[in-house]
């Protein structure tokens, strides 16, 4: 039998199939193989005489995020707040690049416009070419135009803890009840709401994830990107890629470089560009080699 794992607790995986769920193990050779299960795999599994599953297979991934474990992603939704918390553009900057890096799609969603106009935000990614919605978790208003994009897509919420993510999700999808906190004002941050992974089935096709705070988001060494590699992962870059007057230019500070030059045209936004220097200075301290080792 064949399924998609929507739930992993405790080396336990629920695994919906054409004809239900059930409740699996995983063979033991994936532990030797250092693989494990994560919510979006698709498995294949035979069934014990007592009804549970037991994990023959895993299907080849087209992506796989660590921390969250996910995989088989369509869409990354990162949702960020207009105020309480502040925007940190550098952060959202950061896992955009690693969303691009891994093609999975990067879509933006501003919260709490009741509050701040995301009008300003919203223009800046939405100039690099990212699809960029503005919800109003309290009227709804803006929800339905997520909701349909997200229609028959494997998508994953995150942002940072407090930006009204779960809230978010209420909204498009009140069935699901989501826990929600209030903003910690002591802290200028929420309190954590989202303790597991799991993925929630929509009733027009597809599945989403409420997962925990960037501050889990985290990468592996499979998901770093060298310098070499990270203009490509700012859309934006690529109409100027090639113009450059020296063929190795790092679009940082160079004489002639038609990225800068398009940055001061205003034709590339200057925040992004801003990221892509402090990222690319990081990346020069990554070696190659250090890289899967």
């Amino acid at each position: 039998m064949t399924g998609i794992i929507i739930k992993a607790v405790g080396g336990i995986y629920t695994v919906e199939a054409s004809d239900g769920v059930y409740q699996c193990r995983a063979r033991g050779i994936f532990r030797k193989r250092n693989i494990s299960p994560v919510c979006g795999d698709r498995v294949t599994f035979s069934l014990e005489n007592d009804g549970t599953g037991v994990i023959e297979e895993i299907a080849e991934r087209r992506s796989v995020l660590i921390r969250p474990p996910l995989a088989n992603l369509d869409a990354l939704v990162f949702v960020s707040s207009t105020c309480e918390p502040r925007p940190n553009l550098l952060l959202l900057d950061k896992f955009i690049a690693i969303a691009v890096f891994k093609k999975i799609e990067p879509i933006i969603v501003f919260t709490k416009v009741d509050k701040t106009s995301a009008k300003e935000l919203a223009d800046i990614y939405r100039r690099s070419g990212f699809r960029v919605f503005e919800v109003d978790n309290t009227t709804g208003d803006g929800a339905e135009a997520l909701k349909s994009e997200l229609s028959g897509k494997l998508s994953a919420f995150t942002g940072n803890t407090g930006v009204g993510k779960s809230s978010l999700l209420n909204c498009l999808f009140p069935e699901l009840g989501l826990a929600t906190a209030e903003i910690s004002k002591k802290l200028g941050r929420g309190r954590h709401t989202t303790r597991t992974v799991e993925l929630y089935k929509l009733a027009d096709g597809g599945y989403i994830a409420d997962t925990p705070g960037f501050s889990s988001f985290d990468t592996n060494r499979y998901d770093i990107i060298l310098k070499d590699q990270l203009a490509d992962c700012f859309a934006e870059f690529a109409p100027y890629k090639g113009k450059c007057r020296f063929q190795d230019c790092s679009h940082t500070k160079e004489k002639g470089c038609a990225v800068l030059e398009a940055v001061s045209k205003g034709e590339i936004p200057e925040s992004r560009h801003e990221s892509y220097v402090q990222m690319y200075e990081q990346a020069k301290q990554i070696k190659e080699w250090e890289v899967g080792s």
